[in-house]
């Protein structure tokens, strides 16, 4: 599988540990940074590699700051994103099982090295069996609705035309 990785600069050990582990697992990993421990502001992180993901450049993406909060906001700020928080195993497969979520993340404050690799693994060891579609399709058909309804107001009295 194609992941893109990405934390802040409180989550850079955590994300080095990570992309190792991924690595090793034989997935294709591409590292949206930090590529340093010097200080990165989360959300630069968090929307590269949400536009990743909705450009198919990955197949699902996996993020880290302190606490996996700001990163999880962010990115699902993102149209046609679903990030998950989890620090769990359980709550890391129901977040693809469930809501299909393309972007993992979590916070290296929180979790260990040990279980959040476990916590990867559990996420990318699952797929997405379409059992809670109806209510992933409402999030969709929601989300399309803000969005298409910002656009109009954004072009509203210029010389574009909405239809």
């Amino acid at each position: 599988m194609k992941l893109a990785i990405g934390s802040d600069h409180n989550a850079f050990e955590l994300k080095e540990t990570i992309k190792e582990h991924l690595v090793n697992t034989e997935h294709e990993v591409v590292d949206y940074g930090c590529h340093t421990s010097d200080a990165v502001d989360y959300p630069d992180v968090a929307f590269e590699v949400s536009q990743a993901v909705t450009e198919g450049k990955v197949d699902r993406a996996i993020l880290m700051c302190g606490t996996g909060i700001g990163v999880c906001i962010t990115a699902n700020k993102y149209p046609g994103i679903r990030a998950a928080l989890a620090h769990d195993i359980y709550s890391a497969e129901r977040a693809q099982l469930s809501n299909n979520a393309q972007i993992l993340t979590m916070g290296s404050q929180i979790i260990g090295s040990e279980v959040a690799k476990k916590v990867v693994d559990a996420y990318l060891n699952v797929a997405w069996a379409e059992g809670s579609k109806r209510k992933v399709d409402k999030i969709v058909e929601k989300e399309q609705e803000f969005v298409n309804q910002n656009y109009k107001e954004a072009v509203k009295g210029s010389n574009c035309s909405v239809n």
